[in-house]
């Protein structure tokens, strides 16, 4: 008999600690992708929209949004890591190394770092460390996540027990700078951003509320995902979640950030690139037709030695569903049976520094 020539992507039992996998379909980033990505999310950032803006601060065009970035990597890691995914968990040590521009051909690789199987037995965390390398075999990002996969064979225990450490946080001396970004010459273009606020304006422990609500269409993460080739069931396949514990299709927790991002941008709007994630948490699963706000807590500012064009903030961006934060107050956790788990309204809390014009 013949090898099957489809696969049904891998199970828990598949994994082991140190192996390596090359991801297939390197992916040209088009022009368009940058277009598309705006059309999804309404980003208002003029770095990616205007050429002129980004030759301004360094860049020979505009180049593709970091988290445009993010997800066409991540996108090419699913069929191997997460095809048979329960949920994405979450992020750690997440790298922006340098810009991306129309052109570019980007490939991704992963090493599995850690596995743990679930008490229940069913499932277990697969802790994996991620690269995308565009065609010069530049690294590009870096990101280290977890994420809940099920077993082929729930009723048989594995006993496997190995959890990487992680690190809490990139250091503030080690937060990327983007490779030609230049922000000396930022005066004449800053009127395009529409806010006023620089790094100096910011003040640790300071909040922003972002104002501004966005719904999530069903149309929209379903464009999604096929746009950065994200193959995963839960949200990619309606006729299989049926059965689920939900019912329906999970929106893609990466969509749930670039939705937060672009929220962000109201009271953000000097921040020109995102250069790290320390933490990373889908605290709640989102559906069509939820409506997302957010809100940002300053955590920490780094001077960034040698730079006094721009200076970098770690900021805490909360996402909230079907809430309004400037009309009442929602906790970000709360304690249910006497454990502290996220209020079910949070549905993401990312930990991230970001740049900003001085």
């Amino acid at each position: 008999m013949s090898a099957p020539k489809a696969t049904c992507g891998n199970y828990f039992e598949d994994f082991s600690v140190g192996q390596t996998i090359q991801h297939a379909t390197p992916r040209t980033v088009r022009a368009g992708d940058l277009a598309l990505y705006t059309a999804l999310y309404g980003d208002r950032r003029p770095l990616h929209s205007s050429d002129e803006f980004a030759r301004a601060v360094g860049y020979p065009r505009s180049p593709a949004h970091d988290l445009l970035v993010f997800h066409i990597v991540f996108g090419k890691t699913v069929g191997d890591v997460s095809l048979n995914a329960v949920a994405n968990l979450g992020y750690a040590d997440v790298r922006f190394l340098r810009p991306v521009f129309p052109g570019d051909t980007l490939r991704a690789e992963t090493e599995v770092i850690g596995l743990r199987e679930a008490s229940s037995g069913k499932h277990g965390v697969v802790y994996v460390r991620s690269h995308g390398f565009n065609q010069r075999e530049e690294e590009v990002l870096r990101f280290t996540r977890w994420v809940l996969v099920n077993k082929r064979d729930p009723d048989t225990r594995t006993g496997v027990d190995d959890v990487p450490t992680l690190p809490d946080a990139v250091p503030a001396g080690e937060v990327p700078i983007p490779p030609g970004l230049d922000l000396t010459g930022y005066d004449p273009v800053a009127w395009a951003t529409g806010g006023s606020a620089r790094y100096d304006d910011y003040r640790v422990g300071e909040v922003i509320h972002h104002v501004d609500g966005m719904t999530l269409d069903e149309a929209d993460h379903t464009f999604a995902t096929r746009l950065y080739q994200n193959t995963a069931k839960v949200h990619f396949n309606a006729h299989a979640m049926r059965d689920s514990r939900f019912g329906r299709r999970l929106i893609y927790g990466g969509h749930v950030i670039s939705v937060a991002h672009a929220l962000a941008f109201n009271g953000l709007n000097n921040a020109v690139a995102i250069a790290a994630w320390n933490a990373g948490t889908h605290a709640n699963p989102c559906f069509a037709g939820d409506t997302l706000y957010a809100w940002t807590e300053v955590l920490d500012k780094d001077d960034v030695p040698a730079r006094d064009d721009l200076g970098a903030l770690r900021l805490r961006l909360v996402a909230v569903k079907n809430a309004d934060p400037t009309r009442e107050e929602i906790p970000l956790r709360v304690e249910v049976d006497g454990k502290s788990r996220y209020d079910e309204r949070v549905v993401l809390d990312l930990d991230y520094w970001t740049l900003v014009a001085r």
